[in-house]
Parts: structure tokens; C-alpha cells; sequence
């Protein structure tokens, strides 16, 4: 059988994804293209409360670590009611606070109604993980 010639051929994701590659390049050159905007425009940090709206509803975990401790699984396993862990922190000492297991803040343990609560002191900027 003979291919028919006179039928356009169609082009391939591929195809169509070079073309397109190849038309943003001959526009390149278009130094005047403002379609992104002026970069001054855009803010670098919130200006207001409402700047920040957009965020208000998404959930975070929030947690307080009192402090840590490290043992071996025989004697985790040995724990039983009223056992006491001892921790690496002292009575007293600002207790870590994480939000999405990133520290951003130290604070003390407060005790609100009949519930434990926390008191920011200290806000950490720049924690790396």
C-alpha cells in the first residue's frame, strides 16, 4: 500500500513541545515582553494581616518537647505505670517548640484553666533542619 501524501501529518507530543520551544526562543529576543510583571512588584514580605489571609486555613502540627532521652529497647520495655524518664533538661530550662517538626520557638510550660499550656519566650528565625 502506498502512503497517502496529500494527509497532513500529525505531529507527536514531542513534535508540538519542540515547536513551542523553538517559538519561545525566536521571542526571546523581545527584550520589552512584561508578561511576568516588574519584579519591584512584587512584595517581599507581607504588608498586612490580609496579605497573609490566603494561609489562615491551613493546619499545622504544632508540638512542645519538655525534653529527651535515649535507652536501649529492653529497657523501654521494662516500663511499667509510674515509671519514671529522666530527661536532658533541668527544672526550669525553655522547653522547644515545633511547628511541622521545625523548632521556631522556645517557651515555658503555663498551667491555664485545668489544662498545660505555653508561653513563648524566645523566637527562633533561622533554624536549619
Amino acid at each position: 500500500m502506498a502512503e497517502d501524501t496529500d494527509k497532513p501529518k500529525k505531529k507527536s507530543i514531542s513534535d508540538l513541545e519542540l515547536d513551542e520551544i523553538e517559538g519561545a526562543a525566536k521571542n526571546n529576543g523581545d527584550d520589552d515582553d512584561d508578561s511576568w510583571g516588574d519584579p519591584a512588584d512584587i512584595p517581599d514580605k507581607p504588608r498586612s494581616a490580609q496579605d497573609l489571609e490566603a494561609v489562615y486555613d491551613i493546619p499545622v502540627r504544632v508540638s512542645a518537647v519538655l525534653g529527651k532521652s535515649s535507652m536501649q529497647v529492653n529497657e523501654l520495655l521494662k516500663l511499667g505505670r509510674g515509671a519514671v524518664v529522666e530527661l536532658d533538661r533541668k527544672v526550669g530550662e525553655a522547653i522547644d517548640i515545633y511547628v511541622n517538626d521545625r523548632l521556631v520557638a522556645r517557651g515555658e510550660v503555663v498551667v491555664v484553666d485545668d489544662r498545660l499550656g505555653i508561653t513563648m519566650t524566645e523566637i527562633i528565625k533561622n533554624q536549619k533542619a
